[in-house]
């Protein structure tokens, strides 16, 4: 009976070892895979994420930039197509401010090293004789006599000088600062006119007002308050009601609301004191003309710009 138990033991020991389940396989390269994370998108300076009713256009006005360069560079073939939380470059590729890239540039070669064996002339150098001797010139003899010895002591005359004649020079006066302009101190300032002979009826206010504010008749001029391009002209931002926005360089915009009519299309280049709009109430509860100066795209008081009236 034993001896057939210690024969039968090894069988069950063996049919044990087949009946246990398999463990489990785990796929290492698919678990790598879910853990590397989706590349981040681009953020800090340079981007903007899009919030809830943001428009394309506010989004240009705020950062200071052409809603046409904005939709080319992220690739956007209707500037109406943006949604909430796309990301959006509002800055031009490649500057600092979109990536924090600094383009290196290469150091500076040094002048160029003459290479010459240590018995060469130096260039320029005048070389010596085979003998290594440095011989003058000769000097031809000349007879004795008094006439040569008296040609030879006679001191020169001293030369006369010459008198020049200075013409004076006229004077230069500086051309005067154009009437009610301000002067421009810095390469981006610009002389500044007021954009309305209107009396202001509403100061700067950084809570409340974003610009100053004219009160006057439906018809009367607006005029540019500086050079610069047409970057919008049209009613796609909301309480703006009929909006001129004027690019003047890369840090200061201009933009002039509630117009009656628009008489200036986008991309045209306007000069200071031209007409580009009739005041109106377009989006507004009066006639009046509501204008901001932006630098940067942020909105700054324009009466520290325009001259004094």
């Amino acid at each position: 009976m034993i001896r057939a138990f210690v024969f039968a033991l090894p069988s069950l020991l063996l049919a044990g070892c087949f009946s246990q389940q398999p463990a489990p396989a785990v796929d290492r390269n698919s678990t790598a895979q879910s853990r590397v994370s989706q590349p981040a998108q681009p953020s800090g300076p340079g981007y903007y994420t899009v919030k809830r009713g943001d428009t394309l256009y506010r989004i240009a006005l705020e950062n200071g930039q052409d809603y046409k360069d904005v939709a080319a560079w992220n690739n956007l073939v209707n500037p109406s197509a943006i949604k909430e939380g796309q990301v959006l470059r509002v800055a031009p590729p490649g500057t600092t401010e979109a990536g924090g890239a600094v383009v290196s540039k290469p150091i500076a070669s040094g002048g160029i090293i003459e290479s010459r064996s240590l018995d060469q002339p130096v260039n320029g150098a005048q070389s010596l004789p085979a003998d290594g001797v440095k011989r003058e010139p000769r000097v031809g003899k000349e007879p004795y006599s008094d006439e040569a010895y008296a040609r030879l002591n006679r001191m020169p005359e001293p030369a006369k000088p010459v008198e020049t004649k200075v013409e004076p020079k006229p004077e230069v006066k500086p051309e005067p600062a154009p009437a009610a302009a301000a002067v421009a101190a810095g390469p981006d300032d610009v002389p500044w006119i007021w954009p309305s002979a209107a009396k202001v009826v509403t100061p700067y206010s950084e809570s409340a007002n974003k610009g100053l504010d004219f009160a006057g008749k439906a018809g009367d001029p607006v005029i540019a308050a500086g050079d610069g391009k047409v970057v919008y002209a049209g009613a796609g931002l909301r309480g703006y009601g009929e909006l001129v926005i004027v690019k003047h360089n890369a840090t200061f915009l201009s933009a002039y609301a509630h117009n009656r009519k628009i008489l200036v299309k986008e991309g045209q280049q306007v000069t200071r004191g031209q007409r580009i709009a009739e005041m109106g109430n377009t989006d507004a509860d009066s006639v009046k003309l509501h204008f901001e100066i932006r630098k940067q795209g942020k909105p700054v008081d324009p009466a520290q710009y325009l001259p004094k009236r």
